[in-house]
């Protein structure tokens, strides 16, 4: 009446059921939680540097050099759906050509049982601060905010910012050091 097969698919049927059942209930259970934290963030060595951008036809662009210290403490975060978070510190602000500028300027990944609590101090940044014309020396308001995406075992990513941002203003002269 009853094959192997027929027995088999039955199992492999019920199993997934259940499965799917649990998976329901790990992203539910979780769902509603809060992830946002505080951070504090402080920039430092702001240097703006004119070069040549040859990919917009040998136009000057504005290259900013700079560091930053963070102190950050993602204890709270980690339940048990949350596997990892990826990190990164953005850089904001607005130009004539563009309403919306946004550079990601450094990243980390932070995995479950690894340090949680970031005190970072002297910090420099991982990707280049590159403008498309000259619109950062000078620039009054440049607003640098971390944000972080919640990676789960089962859901959707999240992408969360944290409660807390600074506005800086940038030099109003170049940098003519070779080195910054």
């Amino acid at each position: 009446m009853h094959n192997v097969l027929s027995r088999a698919n039955a199992l492999l049927a019920f199993t997934l059921w259940v499965m799917a059942a649990v998976t329901a209930a790990c992203f539910l259970s979780t769902v509603f939680l809060d992830y946002t934290v505080p951070s504090q963030i402080t920039v430092k060595d702001i240097k703006v540097r004119s070069i040549v951008d040859y990919a917009t036809d040998d136009q000057q662009a504005d290259l900013a050099t700079l560091s930053f210290n963070l102190k950050v403490d993602f204890t709270r975060i980690f339940n048990w759906n949350v596997k990892q978070l990826f990190v990164y510190l953005v850089a904001e602000y607005k130009s004539k050509v563009n309403e919306v500028n946004q550079v990601v300027l450094w990243d980390r990944i932070v995995e479950r049982g690894e340090r949680v609590v970031m005190d970072e101090i002297g910090v420099k940044t991982k990707y280049y601060f590159l403008d498309d014309g000259t619109n950062l020396l000078k620039h009054d308001n440049v607003t640098f905010v971390l944000r972080y995406n919640v990676i789960p075992n089962a859901g959707y990513l999240r992408l969360v910012q944290s409660t807390n941002q600074i506005v800086v203003p940038f030099p109003t002269t170049y940098s003519t050091t070779r080195r910054s």
